[in-house]
């Protein structure tokens, strides 16, 4: 955080699941009192391909990406943002995208394990790496129903 210790902006990365949507109501619930601007951002990449060509139809991955992030923030703030509330939709690798995020934050705030096909893992590999890499505190929230089974 910066000097004064102030909470002013906290961005929050959302993929949709559970955790991430977790982590975004408890960003709400500490902006809400000290007035900190939220950042919501969700992070799209296209496909890796083999070869130089890239066919046409990938513009799904930015669209599906789109729709996570309004169905997310939708989710917890209802129909009408907040006016302190912005969205993001970052082209890029979540980890270096939110890690040079986090450069212009007082808090990085993400699930705990996201939409990535290891369940078995207790931290994400882009929940580590933030915590690792990050230019702020970064707090990482478990989905809902896994504190009961930890």
């Amino acid at each position: 955080m910066r000097q004064n210790s102030r909470l002013r902006k906290i961005i929050i990365g959302v993929d949709g699941s559970d955790a991430s949507l977790e982590a975004l109501r408890l960003g709400r619930s500490l902006a809400e009192p000290v007035n900190a601007q939220i950042e919501v951002i969700t992070c799209w990449t296209y496909p890796q391909v083999f070869g130089k060509y890239i066919m046409d139809g990938f513009e799904i991955y930015k669209e599906t990406a789109a729709k996570v992030l309004d169905q997310s923030v939708s989710r917890v703030f209802g129909p009408e943002l907040p006016r302190d509330v912005r969205t993001r939709l970052v082209e890029g690798n979540a980890k270096v995208s939110l890690i040079e995020a986090s450069g212009g934050a007082d808090m990085l705030i993400l699930g705990r394990r996201g939409s990535g096909g290891f369940s078995g893992l207790h931290i994400g590999s882009v929940s580590s790496s933030c915590v690792a890499h990050a230019e702020c505190p970064v707090l990482v929230v478990p989905a809902p129903d896994s504190r009961e089974s930890d």
